[in-house]
């Protein structure tokens, strides 16, 4: 017998429980399309993450515990192998040496004269988009064709630099073929090629920096601009700063067009570079899995710098 034949009242659902199961039900779907839309929006980013990034860096990884060599069908597990090898071989020594100077050379002269040139181009009235210009020009052009107008002024007997030296009465030289000289007349280029990108960045900085505090300055009787640039413009510029010395530096440690062009790593391997090694024994000697090791040993180096600079140089820079 139903409740209303027995003479009872009926039994009604409580309405404020079905009101909530309701708001929960749609609070549900709701999180369930926003986690997809934002799936969605991060799927491709994460695709290509991991296309250009985290899977050639897993492949190379494992191609150096590996023999594998270029175009080969086949590969054995060696180990530490090549690395073992890598490290016993004075020539990679070497190597890794030139490449350390290259880098002390190239970061300190680029942000040294990088921060001169703006600071004259700040101080200045009138063509600063000309000066602006010209000096980041080096950094849009092709390094491979200005490769070749520096291969022309360097040219021992019809170069423009001899040829002035000689006008001098000061001794020339075979700079490009002289182990003493053709490391810093790379890294001379490399500054060159630089310059402008830093000089660029130390522009966007010290626009950025409030008036007020020269203002306060002169007030204070900070004249001088040495201690202006001390007290006030350079701590003022630390966040830049730090910035443009770990690009440059990834920027020095990058470094192979040059080379390739005008050196080949020679005289006697004396401007051999740790990226022009790996392009020739993963590319002219077929040896892939040494390369890779290569490859490996240079995502360490430059990893470790990174990581190194940004805690150094992240003390220096807070201000309040």
């Amino acid at each position: 017998m139903t409740s209303i034949e027995m003479g009872q009242p009926p039994v009604q659902e409580d309405q404020p429980s079905l009101l909530h199961r309701s708001t929960d039900a749609v609070l549900r779907r709701l999180r369930l399309a926003e986690s997809l839309t934002a799936y969605a929006l991060a799927g491709p980013g994460v695709v290509l993450l991991l296309t250009l990034y985290i899977l050639p860096v897993a492949g190379v990884l494992f191609i150096a515990f590996t023999d594998w060599q270029f175009g080969a069908k086949t590969l054995s597990f060696v180990g530490l192998r090549n690395f073992a090898e890598l490290f016993a071989d004075s020539e990679f020594r070497k190597v890794l040496a030139n490449t350390a100077v290259y880098t002390l050379i190239v970061v300190p002269g680029t942000i040294v004269l990088s921060l001169a040139v703006a600071l004259v181009i700040e101080s200045g009235q009138t063509m600063r988009a000309f000066y602006r210009a010209v000096h980041f020009l080096p950094y849009m052009a092709t390094l491979a064709a200005m490769a070749i107008t520096w291969e022309a002024l360097l040219h021992p007997t019809v170069g423009l630099l001899n040829q002035l030296m000689t006008a001098a009465g000061l001794p020339t030289a075979n700079w490009l073929r002289d182990e003493r000289t053709v490391l810093p007349i790379l890294a001379v280029i490399g500054i060159w090629q630089n310059l402008g990108f830093a000089m660029v960045l130390i522009l966007a900085g010290l626009a950025a920096i409030p008036r007020d505090l020269y203002d306060a300055a002169d007030v204070d009787g900070i004249d001088v601009w040495f201690e202006r640039l001390r007290l006030i413009t350079l701590p003022m510029l630390g966040p830049v700063l730090m910035f443009v010395v770990i690009v440059v530096t990834l920027h020095a440690l990058k470094v192979f067009d040059t080379v390739q062009v005008l050196t080949q790593g020679g005289p006697n391997h004396a401007s051999d570079v740790l990226l022009y090694t790996l392009y020739r024994e993963s590319f002219q000697y077929l040896r892939t899995g040494y390369g890779a090791a290569v490859t490996v040993v240079f995502l360490v180096i430059v990893m470790a710098l990174t990581l190194i600079q940004a805690r150094i140089m992240d003390r220096k820079v807070h201000y309040q």
